[in-house]
């Protein structure tokens, strides 16, 4: 067994000490290492660049430890057991890394806990005491990790199976609220850290619908307790899956209030936040590519399919939503129309696949620079989009009697409830399988091909009504209708999107085909002014739209620091943003499709 211990040890310089026994250390000479990712987000992180200071003893003596590359060590041999204690840097507010100051503390494991190489397959054992001072007296810890031995505040011994199940149970440990429901006679509970006066009651009976509903689909839940994290934050978005948890951040003004009776935007994509990695309990925490299964977090790992495994969970994070109830089909249909223009200001979809942006995500999608809009497309958007023509496809072509949710059960009963992983094109046979039907020219079409998929034509067949129309501003993102869709006139356009800056108009990024980009603007130019005249970011805005077709702009810009003069001619507004209508109410053939498809696993018979 290796043994763990976490130690406080200065909150105010945001430092952790991290201490680690092994018993019996290779006689010549112990590897150890930290990870290079943390599973579930897709980058090159480095968590060593964060240790301060590394040193290893036995016996009460030091013994020489020397660094092999950049997040691994070698321990010189010993005769009995060796100590390896660490201090770690401590200040990255995120879902992934580590934070600690006076208010709280909160780590996932990879960020903080060595490796032993070759005993990666040993229990584990952490101890979490309680930090010394009047100022933690009040102080609990959150965390899924099974227990061993710990006090009412939660400080004490916790156990892991082995080193892969130790980093993949994030802690908490401060001063929080917390809540709880059950679901199945299992706990699931959710703690809140930040300053918020969210209604937790209502919170717990929506995330109790959504967690039922996807227990449903997949006719199986496979934990016995569950807990939501939630760090509440003026201004941030971002979850992470684990075995038995996830790690939620939001910002203050998602959360719901008891004065709140209808839920807001930002409330309803917490909630599509929490539907989303509770969906992960299956799709990818169980059900695993297999590469994953054959590869640790050493290094990177690569495979085509995770617009399977964060594009179908896209897809069912808001489906969810409504079949749940805890959303109706307007708020529904107004994501979906969102999802898609997203994807539709996306002039990389036109270069990259899907397959190929899963691939890439550790050097395209996870690092995306001012360029990312026309070089890359998102396995997350387009990948739902995929998984809704793919699973209205399906109830098309079977009468109804099948859909992606048999595809999903399915996936769950060869694979992730058996511990296999699933094999690169495993899903597109399983489909195929599953259904009796042959899907593969759809499959080349939407995840191996740029070509654009038949969102209006499948919509149509389902009582939806879908059009892609021009922007009626920046801040338009699409949405839903109550009148028949009809077209309307393009404004000009920049063909850019920019920023205010302290005496100027930053220029963020520049799109393909536009008139910025056809006149020789650039991302990281500071406009200064617009045909003579000094404008705000909104002025421009309105100034560009109310010119006559074919009139030029002149532009003063700044590019480092140089100036100099650009005449840009705004060009009409391109068809990118997706406009949906209800017809109220639906009724025929394809109103029954679509309330079948929405209807909730939960409440059929």
């Amino acid at each position: 067994m290796n043994e763990y211990k976490i130690g406080f040890k200065s909150p105010q310089a945001h430092l952790f000490e991290v201490e680690l026994v092994i018993r019996q250390p290779d006689p010549n000479g112990q590897i150890i290492y930290l990870p290079a990712w943390i599973r579930g987000s897709y980058m090159v992180r480095d968590f060593a660049r964060n240790i301060v200071t590394i040193r290893a003893a036995s016996g009460g003596k030091p013994v020489s430890i020397s660094k092999l590359d950049k997040q691994t060590w070698k321990v010189a041999p010993v005769s009995g057991e060796v100590v390896i204690t660490c201090t770690v840097y401590a200040w990255e507010l995120s879902v992934r890394t580590a934070h600690f100051d006076t208010s709280h503390a909160y780590f996932n494991g990879p960020g903080l806990f060595l490796g032993v190489d070759g005993r990666e397959g040993s229990p584990c054992r952490l101890t979490i005491p309680r930090p010394s001072g009047a100022l933690y007296e009040d102080w609990r810890v959150a965390t899924a990790m099974p227990a061993e031995a710990i006090d009412e505040a939660g400080f004490g011994v916790y156990a892991a199976d082995d080193y892969e199940a130790l980093i993949d149970y994030p802690t908490e440990i401060g001063r929080f609220s917390t809540a709880s429901f059950y679901l199945q006679d299992r706990q699931h509970r959710l703690v809140v850290n930040g300053v918020h006066s969210a209604d937790l009651e209502r919170f717990c009976n929506d995330l109790q619908m959504i967690c039922a509903e996807e227990a449903a689909m997949f006719g199986d839940l496979p934990v016995n307790d569950y807990l939501f994290m939630l760090q509440v934050v003026g201004d941030g978005y971002g979850g992470l899956e684990h075995r038995n948890s996830s790690s939620l951040m939001i910002s203050r003004d998602g959360l719901p209030t008891k004065k709140q009776h209808k839920a807001t935007s930002g409330y309803r994509r917490l909630l599509a936040l929490c539907s989303h990695e509770y969906f992960h309990l299956w799709n990818v925490k169980r059900i695993i590519p297999e590469v994953f299964l054959r590869q640790g977090t050493k290094k990177e790992v690569y495979t085509r399919q995770l617009w399977i495994f964060e594009g179908i969970t896209s897809y069912y994070d808001e489906l969810i939503l409504v079949r749940s109830g805890v959303i109706e089909r307007k708020a529904y249909f107004e994501m979906m129309a969102e999802t898609v223009t997203r994807v539709m200001r996306t002039g990389g979809r036109h270069k990259q696949t899907l397959e190929a942006s899963s691939f890439d995500a550790w050097t395209k999608f996870y690092k995306q620079d001012e360029n990312a809009p026309n070089a890359i497309v998102s396995y997350y958007t387009k990948g739902a989009l995929f998984a809704l023509v793919l699973d209205l496809t399906i109830r098309l072509r079977s009468n109804d009697m099948l859909s992606l949710d048999d595809v999903m059960r399915g996936l769950w009963q060869r694979f992730g409830k058996r511990g296999i992983g699933v094999p690169e094109r495993g899903f597109e046979t399983l489909v195929n399988e599953v259904t009796f039907l042959d899907f593969s020219e759809l499959f080349e079409l939407g995840v191996r091909s740029t070509q654009e998929l038949p969102l209006a034509e499948i919509l149509a067949e389902f009582a939806v009504e879908m059009r892609l129309l021009p922007a009626d501003s920046c801040k338009d993102q699409g949405g839903v209708t109550e009148q028949p869709l009809k077209s309307r006139p393009a404004k000009p356009v920049l063909g850019a999107k920019w920023s205010q800056a302290e005496n100027a108009i930053r220029i963020l990024q520049v799109f393909d085909g536009g008139g910025a980009q056809q006149a020789g603007l650039s991302a990281g130019d500071d406009i200064v002014a617009v045909d003579g005249l000094r404008m705000s970011a909104k002025q421009m805005e309105r100034y560009i739209a109310e010119r006559e077709d074919g009139a030029s702009l002149r532009i003063h810009l700044f590019r480092g620091d140089e100036l100099a003069e650009i005449e840009v001619e705004p060009l009409p507004a391109p068809l990118d943003t997706c406009m949906i209508y209800l017809p109220r109410p639906p009724d025929g053939v394809q109103g029954a499709r679509l309330n079948s498809w929405l209807k909730g696993n939960a409440t059929k018979s």
